[in-house]
C-alpha cells in the first residue's frame, strides 16, 4: 500500500510516448495490444498503453478496456 501511495505522488507522468506499434496477428500480444491491437510505450518508464488509431489517442477509459479486439484476420491472396 505504501508503494502505491508513493507511485501516486512521485511516479512517472507518462508524458513521452513512442510511435504507435501495431502487433501482427501471429505474434504474441501483450496486455496493452490485446485491447486495441495497437499500443504505445512511455519512453521514461517503459509502461505500455493501448492506443486507438481511429481516435488517435491513448485508451484510458474503463469501458473501452472491456471491449477486446479479436485476432487480426490474415491477408488472403487475390
Amino acid at each position: 500500500m505504501l508503494a502505491k501511495l508513493f507511485e501516486v505522488f512521485f511516479g512517472c507522468r507518462h508524458s513521452h510516448y513512442s510511435f504507435p506499434i501495431t502487433v501482427r496477428s501471429r505474434s504474441r500480444r501483450n496486455t496493452a495490444a490485446s485491447l486495441t491491437g495497437t499500443y504505445v510505450a512511455c519512453l521514461d518508464c517503459g509502461k505500455e498503453f493501448p492506443y486507438d488509431w481511429q481516435d488517435m489517442k491513448v485508451v484510458t477509459s474503463i469501458a473501452a478496456r472491456s471491449r477486446r479486439v479479436p485476432a487480426l484476420a490474415p491477408k488472403e491472396a487475390a
